[in-house]
Formats: structure tokens, sequence, C-alpha cells
């Protein structure tokens, strides 16, 4: 019975590492391994507290500690990332010579430092969010009811660090970072969106923000908003094209509301009002409203 089971188990081993079509296995180039998902969500945590002192984490802060508590925080968090940056760099390199590792670990270096430069901006740009959040929604009792209790504030935590990273290059990190507040949240923004000041989501579980999306300040969104793309070209081998511009413009001072679908590289123009469960896939002047 034992050699039977071995002998089945022995079988579908075969089968499983024989598999046409697909990717088997993950061979890590330079030998480094794959970026730890824990790693980086202690990063992120880390960089919430950074962020957002005293709302996460159990201590107790004051003008005499603050300075110590933010620069203990961020050396850890910078020597955590730069490891994570290094392994999604040699996972996407295009190189199997090892002597290249040498340039991966200058270049994380100086991506991981550029990104804490750009901290300070991140967090201006969140305040205005949590304001958005705070004066947009009436059961709003505090500021820091909207940082420590709602959703939308932790996803956008997540892309406005992911997105930073993005625009500076960093491969692999930040879409990792985007999936796991989409995964806690139910909030999908893809971290090579542009979104400006004053962002609000309300509620916001299903709400999905493709990767080329572009939206101004003061724009609100309710749950189950889809900013996507209709069908998107081939090439001549039949294979999607990447990097084209095919999710909407979404203007200053807009409001969608929930469940409405917008889809395409169409632009729904400024102080616009889309109805909720509406279907948009042509552009919309300035100061429309779109309605059932």
């Amino acid at each position: 019975m034992i050699e039977q089971e071995a002998k089945r188990l022995k079988q579908i081993t075969e089968q499983l590492i024989s598999t046409k079509g697909s990717m088997v296995y993950q061979s890590p180039r330079h030998g480094e391994l794959m970026p730890s998902v824990e790693i980086l969500k202690e990063t992120v945590e880390l960089l919430r507290k950074i962020i957002f002192p005293g709302y996460f984490g159990n201590s107790s802060l004051n003008e005499e500690n603050i300075g110590y508590y933010v620069g203990v925080n961020l050396d850890r968090a910078y020597h955590l990332l730069m490891e994570q940056i290094r392994r999604g760099l040699c996972f996407d390199c295009l190189e199997n010579n090892d002597k290249i590792c040498g340039d991966c670990n200058h270049h994380a270096k100086e991506l991981t430092m550029s990104f804490f430069e750009k901290l300070p901006e991140i967090k201006r740009i969140l305040s205005t969010d949590v304001e958005a959040a705070y004066c947009g929604d009436p059961a709003a009792r505090s500021h820091g009811e909207v940082i420590f209790c709602y959703p939308a504030i932790r996803a956008l935590t997540n892309y406005r660090i992911a997105h930073e990273m993005t625009k500076l290059g960093v491969p692999l990190i930040p879409r990792i970072i985007t999936e796991m507040a989409h995964s806690e949240t139910g909030i999908d923004i893809h971290p090579g969106a542009t979104i400006g000041e004053f962002f609000s989501i309300d509620h916001g579980t299903g709400v999905v923000i493709g990767e080329t999306s572009v939206i101004g300040n003061h724009v609100k969104l309710y749950q189950g908003v889809t900013l996507g793309a209709k069908s998107f070209p081939m090439d001549k081998d039949g294979n999607p094209i990447k990097g084209i511009a095919r999710h909407p413009i979404v203007e200053d001072n807009v409001i969608i509301y929930a469940e409405a679908t917008i889809l395409g590289r169409v632009t729904i123009g400024a102080g616009s009002v889309i109805g909720g469960n509406v279907w948009v896939t042509e552009s919309v002047p300035a100061d429309s409203k779109v309605l059932q």
C-alpha cells in the first residue's frame, strides 16, 4: 500500500514539473530570493507609523521622544526596504551574470534613499486625503478617527508609497504593496495611477482604479466605482500591447457615486457628477450630471 502511494505521488510530481505552456518554477537570478511579502508588510507598517506617529503601535509619544521614535523606525524601515528592492531588481534583471549584483546593490541603496526623501511629501499629500475624508463624511468625529479606522486611508497610504516607488522605477515591490491594501480593504488601486490631492473614497469596497488612470484634485468616489479599460489592442503576434493610456481621466471636483463604471481613455470634465450604476464609455463635458 505504501509503495503504491509512493508510486502515484511520484507520477503526480513528474506531471507537475513537466507542465507545458506555463512557468514551472521560479529560478532566481543571481541566486537571489524573491521579495518577502511578510517583510514588506512589516516595512509598510513601519512607514505607516512614521507618517502617522502615535496612531499605530504601542508607543506613547510627546515632543521629547517623537524624534527618536521616528528616527529609529526610519532606520529599520530603510534597511528592510533596501533589501527588498534589491531582490526586486534581481527578479526584474535580464542579466544572468552574478557580477552585476554589485550594480544592483548600489542601485537599491540609491532607490531606497530617493524614496525616503519623498516621505515628507507623501505625508503632506496624505494629510489632504485625511482632510477630504473628514470633511466629506458627517459620521467622522475626528481626523484621528479617519486615520486610524478608515479603510480608504489605509489603501491610499499603501498607494501613495507604492506610486512614488513606481515613479522611481522600482520593479515588483510597488505592486506587492498595493495588493496588500487590496486584500485588506477591497480597494484596488494600481501603483501607476496618478491621483491628485484631497482624494477620498467613501466606504471603498470594490473600488478599482486602473494603471493609467489620471485623477485630479478634490475628487470623491463611492464604493464599487470602476475606472477601467475597454478591450485593449493586440500586436501582430496576438499579445496585448503594454503601456498604452487606456483608463479614464477624472478632472478636479468630480463626484462618482456607487457602482458607476467608467471605461477607456475618456475624460470626466471638472465639476461633474456621475450617478450610481451608470456605464460611461464616452467623455463628459465639465459640470455635467450623468444619471440613469
